[in-house]
């Protein structure tokens, strides 16, 4: 509905249109009136009104002077001129003004009527337009984000990979594509950050190295796009004329983004040339570029082509586990690592990959956990914490991080060893000791000998705390590992006896008769469950 107001300094004259016009018949809601200008401006602050029925000829301010206040405040309105004269300069300022008409009093009432209609159409008309206008911005704005979801669906594959799935998908989305363009995909990783950012800052980071490519890498290329694609994964797509090789243009241009992005947003990060491919070939170029970027384990702050990509030999010399499995056990923490820092440092850039720094990282990994365990320490007591975790997940994906990893994991064990056996009391000690050396045929000089001390002088302070002598103790645990070992398992009685350091299988069933009264089999016979049969 409409809003129409009649502005006139005769009253009558008001009157008469307001009460002579079937306004509803015309779609006219409301009828607002005013009889002089300033009573006009206060009801078009307030109100919004569509069609202005204005005489020209008012004291104090003319109709002329409110329709130029009203099309600078209220451009949408539209005016329609009243006068008593039909004068031609009256009629010069009423289209200057862009008045839609000028009517002579009396008003006719079919002439008004015609006129308001014809207000009416032009008031639909300029809202229509306003209307595609600003549909035609939000489409312009859009488009991008249309053109990105386009190529992610491809490589998610939610977009089938054959030119007709893509024409039509193109089609319905109305994105210019056609199946014989050529494309030169360019993948970007960031590979580390250089200090500790919050997940905002990585984001506000990513953004700022995504505007970066398509300043330096499409510069004045009007048809490409870069588009995020996974944590820290991001593509730039460049559309290729036929036989156009951009190959010198995109090396020296993908060093120079390298370079800029390593030094302004704090990171490590290369970059993956492609190779020219139509649409419905790109994923098989992505999971190319993908491979490239997972092999690549030596180098930061490069640019690669997968041109010259080259398979590798995968032959190294293996890192002296064992020797270092055995300098561990002698607390030389700080010896094995300068020795595999060394390791890491010298191994051949030219043949190592993914497979081959994972081999790397599992070998040292296993030592660790093993030595740790001969220690006594149980791995999650030292890595269980967030910083632990990821470093443990970065380690394998480039040899920079697992140098970190590999530090790391040494000095946090030579700082828990060690302050573990400043807190451990000599009793404690000697219990750790006979636990971790159960299965050997240990004697009490060996057990003192660990402890730095006399055997009768350990004997003393040992049976003073416990109450027990350190040999009543160390056979004590061995029976309860014997007892454990015949209920919960089937072992062989004779490899019982071996695992908890007994050599002479008689005498271990003798001993075990004397505090059990059972021997060995006797014992399982009684205290272990029959099995359900099925």
């Amino acid at each position: 509905m409409y809003q129409l107001i009649i502005v006139d300094d005769e009253i009558h004259a008001v009157e008469g249109i307001r009460l002579g016009m079937d306004w509803s018949k015309l779609g006219i809601d409301k009828v607002l009136t005013a009889h002089t200008v300033k009573q006009a401006k206060e009801l078009f602050e307030e109100k919004h009104i569509d069609i202005m029925l204005c005489d020209i000829e008012m004291p104090q301010a003319s109709g002329l002077e409110l329709a130029q206040w009203v099309r600078e405040r209220f451009p949408h309105t539209e005016t329609i001129f009243l006068t008593c004269h039909a004068d031609f300069d009256y009629a010069k300022q009423a289209i200057r003004l862009g008045s839609l008409d000028y009517i002579l009093k009396p008003v006719p009432f079919s002439e008004l009527e015609k006129v308001i209609l014809k207000a009416k159409e032009r008031i639909h008309k300029e809202a229509e337009t306003v209307q595609i206008s600003q549909f035609g911005q939000f489409w312009f704005q859009l488009r991008p984000i249309l053109n990105e979801r386009f190529w992610q669906d491809i490589l998610n594959q939610t977009i089938p990979s054959n030119p007709q799935a893509l024409n039509l998908a193109a089609a319905h989305r109305n994105i210019e594509y056609l199946n014989e363009m050529l494309f030169l995909p360019i993948l970007i990783n960031i590979q580390r950050w250089h200090k500790s950012l919050t997940l905002r800052e990585e984001k506000i980071l990513e953004y700022g190295l995504k505007n970066s490519a398509e300043e330096i890498l499409l510069k004045s290329r009007k048809e490409g796009l870069v588009i995020a694609i996974s944590n820290r994964k991001i593509l730039a797509i460049v559309s290729l004329e036929e036989n156009e090789d951009l190959t010198a243009a995109f090396e020296q241009e993908g060093q120079r983004y390298v370079e800029e992005c390593s030094h302004y947003f704090y990171c490590d990060i290369s970059c993956y040339i492609g190779q020219p491919v139509h649409g419905h070939e790109m994923l098989d170029m992505m999971n190319k570029l993908n491979e490239l970027d997972r092999n690549n384990v030596a180098y930061n702050n490069k640019v690669f082509f997968l041109s010259k990509s080259q398979n590798n030999s995968s032959h190294y010399e293996p890192a002296n586990i064992k020797l270092w499995s055995v300098m561990l056990n002698k607390d030389l923490f700080d010896e094995v690592l300068s020795e595999s820092t060394q390791y890491l440092n010298e191994l051949d850039r030219g043949i190592l990959n993914a497979d081959l720094l994972n081999r790397v990282y599992q070998d040292f990994q296993q030592m660790m956990y093993f030595v740790l365990q001969t220690k006594g320490i149980q791995a999650h007591q030292l890595y269980s914490d967030p910083f632990s975790q990821q470093m443990i997940l970065n380690a394998p994906r480039s040899i920079t991080n697992l140098l970190e990893w590999v530090e790391h994991t040494l000095k946090k064990a030579k700082e828990y060893v060690h302050s573990l056996e400043q807190s451990l009391t000599v009793v404690q000690k000697v219990m750790q000791f006979i636990q971790l050396n159960i299965s050997k045929d240990i004697s009490r000089e060996e057990i003192a000998n660990h402890v730095f001390l006399n055997p009768d002088y350990l004997t003393r302070i040992f049976k003073k705390e416990t109450g027990i002598a350190v040999s009543d103790y160390l056979f004590q645990e061995r029976l309860r590992i014997a007892k454990e070992l015949l209920i919960k398992t089937d072992m062989q009685i004779s490899a019982i006896a071996s695992h908890i350091g007994y050599v002479n299988f008689s005498h271990f069933s003798r001993m075990f008769k004397k505090h059990t009264n059972m021997n060995p089999n006797e014992f399982r016979n009684t205290h272990q469950h029959p099995k359900l049969e099925l």
